[in-house]
């Protein structure tokens, strides 16, 4: 898919349920179909001292068929307009992560700077779901399907739930194990409840082994495309292989639902070295999007919070 579930209006209601301030620009103002040329998700984000930062996730979108001739002035009005949003704000910068190459190249004017902070993964792995079982098998790491053989034999099973409780058990200790950073139980709940019965889906799968969980995934689903979002795994088990045995047999249901990718979302071998190994070892394609572009509004404050980020 070309377009990010989070450009959906969907993910922008969700964005305020769950209490962002958010804006949806579509230009030109009031245009529709054909006559779209710049679309963009707009999420406020409160940082310290009562400042905050304006972020664009997988955009902006830019309809280039739509643009016969204006184009300089297109880019020139949509800037114009983040910069009056971000001013009437009091925001300190605008975060853009576009998934498309072009789009940056088009936006990219005096005060754009690159950022070497990322909300989301620069990189993700996606795994072709239109490929056969024996083709997408033989495209894995010999261990990966090693351990899925393995994890068969643990008489695993797999279900979908809405226990959050026993997911959030598990992610708690994931967490602690690997030490990273969680979001709040309340907001995976809201994830899983916001998304049901929707274009964009959210549905929680847990592994357990003679009647106790031991894994879990959340993923979504948004047209062609399955994400990968949040794991857990309790490190007791570890033998049994669970992660593989889930992952597999996700793959496997979404495929017969005639999916066509399995978006495992996000890779990163510096930052997350076992985890991209796990995820490069389903011989999925490697996507790389063109990075994490801040517009600074007020310089001073740009200069503060990046300060701040690197002595934490």
């Amino acid at each position: 898919m070309n377009k990010s579930f989070l450009q959906t209006i969907e993910w922008l209601d969700f964005q305020e349920h769950i209490g962002h301030k958010v804006w949806r620009l579509v230009y030109p103002q009031g245009s529709r179909g054909d006559d779209v040329r710049i679309v963009a998700n707009i999420i406020q984000h409160k940082i310290a001292f009562g400042k905050n930062y304006l972020y664009i996730p997988h955009g902006p979108e830019i309809f280039f068929n739509n643009m016969p001739g204006g184009l300089k002035n297109d880019i020139n009005n949509f800037l114009n307009y983040l910069k009056d949003l971000a001013k009437n704000n009091k925001s300190i910068f605008v975060k853009m992560e576009p998934l498309s190459d072009v789009a940056i190249e088009l936006i990219f004017r005096k005060g754009i700077k690159i950022s070497k902070k990322h909300i989301q993964p620069s990189r993700t792995a996606i795994v072709n779901l239109g490929l056969s079982e024996e083709d997408l098998l033989s495209r894995m790491h010999h261990k990966t399907r090693y351990n899925i053989r393995l994890a068969d034999k643990k008489e695993l099973r797999l279900e979908e739930s809405t226990d959050m409780n026993m997911f959030w058990d598990l992610l708690k200790r994931t967490a602690r194990k690997d030490r990273f950073h969680t979001h709040t139980k309340d907001y995976y709940e809201k994830l899983l409840k916001f998304f049901s019965g929707r274009e964009l889906e959210t549905k929680l799968f847990l592994v357990s082994s003679n009647g106790k969980h031991i894994a879990g995934a959340i993923v979504m689903t948004y047209g062609d495309t399955v994400y990968y979002l949040h794991g857990a795994m309790d490190r007791e088990y570890k033998e049994f292989m669970a992660p593989y045995f889930m992952h597999w047999e996700i793959i496997k249901k979404f495929k017969s639902l005639k999916f066509k990718n399995y978006d495992l979302w996000g890779i990163d071998a510096r930052e997350w070295p076992g985890v991209t190994r796990f995820k490069l070892g389903w011989g999925g394609d490697t996507k790389e999007y063109p990075g994490s572009f801040d517009l600074v509004i007020s310089k001073f404050w740009y200069f503060a919070y990046n300060l701040a980020r690197r002595i934490r």
